[in-house]
Parts: C-alpha cells; sequence; structure tokens
C-alpha cells in the first residue's frame, strides 16, 4: 500500500497520463508509462508533486522478450519522504528514450551510463557518449548477451601505455602486522 501522501500524487498522474499502476510491493510505488511520455510525466513529477531528486535511472535486460528493455527512473519527495518509480519499456528495434537531463542535471550522467553499458540512446541529451568504455568500443557489456569472459576488441594504443601516476607513490599503504591506525597510507619519501 503506497503511502497516504502519495495517493493524492498518483490520482493527479493517472488523471492527466495514461500510467498503470503496478501492485504494491512492500509499500513500493511503481508506475508503467509510455516512454513517449516520460518527459512530460518526469517534468509533472518534479513541478506539480514535488519529486526533485532522481535517486537513479537504471536499466533492465529482459533478454528473449519483447520489448527487451526497461528503463527505470527512482524518484524522491523530500518533504513527505515518498518515493516512486517510473518505469518505460524500450524495444530492442527502437533504442531511443527522451532525456530527462534538462529536468534532472543528475540524469546527464545516469543517461550515459545506460547508453555506454546498455545501447540505449537518449534523444535530446546534451553530451551522449561513452562514460565508461572508451570511444569506438563496439559492444554493450551489461547485456545479458554479453559473455562473462568479454569480447575481444582492439585496444586503442593509449590505453595501459603508462604506469598510473600514484602506483608506488607517495600515498600506498605496505602489507603489514600493525594495527589499522598504523597501516593507514601516510605520506613518505620515496624509496
Amino acid at each position: 500500500m503506497p503511502s497516504t501522501t502519495l495517493n493524492p500524487a498518483l490520482a493527479a498522474l493517472e488523471a492527466k497520463f495514461k500510467v498503470i499502476r503496478k501492485p504494491e510491493f512492500r509499500g513500493e510505488t511503481t508506475l508503467l508509462v509510455e516512454r513517449d511520455q516520460i518527459h512530460a510525466i518526469a517534468l509533472f513529477c518534479k513541478e506539480e508533486l514535488g519529486f526533485i531528486y532522481l535517486l537513479d535511472i537504471t536499466g533492465v535486460d529482459n533478454f528473449g522478450d519483447e520489448p527487451r528493455f526497461e528503463v527505470v527512473y527512482e524518484l524522491y519527495q523530500f518533504e513527505k519522504g515518498d518515493h516512486l518509480r517510473l518505469k518505460i519499456f524500450v524495444s530492442e528495434d527502437l533504442l531511443e528514450v527522451p532525456t530527462v537531463s534538462d529536468i534532472w542535471r543528475t540524469a546527464d550522467w545516469h543517461e550515459r551510463e545506460l547508453f555506454d553499458m546498455m545501447g540505449i540512446e537518449f534523444t535530446n541529451h546534451p553530451d551522449l557518449r561513452r562514460i565508461l568504455m572508451w570511444d569506438g568500443y563496439p559492444f554493450f557489456p551489461l547485456r545479458k548477451d554479453f559473455p562473462l569472459a568479454g569480447l575481444p576488441s582492439d585496444m586503442p594504443d593509449v590505453a595501459f601505455s603508462n604506469k598510473a601516476p600514484l602506483a608506488g607513490g607517495p600515498f600506498v599503504t605496505l602489507p603489514s602486522t600493525a594495527t589499522t591506525k598504523d597501516r593507514e597510507p601516510r605520506s613518505r619519501t620515496a624509496e
């Protein structure tokens, strides 16, 4: 059962948009919304309902099912302590979702990570490029069809060409039987 403070918000959402409320589980409220309406619903949630904090955007790969992907938005309202989850389905044939980075600035990094790891593109995103893998990497590591051992690919010449700047540097720990306080990284002269 959703919190009683969330009921008016859910009623307002259901009156204005086409949403499907999933059965409650442990007080969690999840709304299934259409992909094309996510931007408008997100804007309504922030401006009209007070969900000013975007906790996370995650992706789910339902490999073998169609639509294959889900994009899940976790929203939070500080005043009443309400949590709301919005979920959209994305077909493998059309891997595009409208961005919400203009509504919540934190969406910028979340959307880039989903693009990088799952291949879901966010239309009108201000800087949609890879964030964890290098440019030109042809695969998406969080998809279920990506093998656990990885896939061979050409590493760029710049990868791992030099020692990491702090490898063996002045702030490192040394293996010992000393106490935690004594094992803390301390600045010391090079050996």
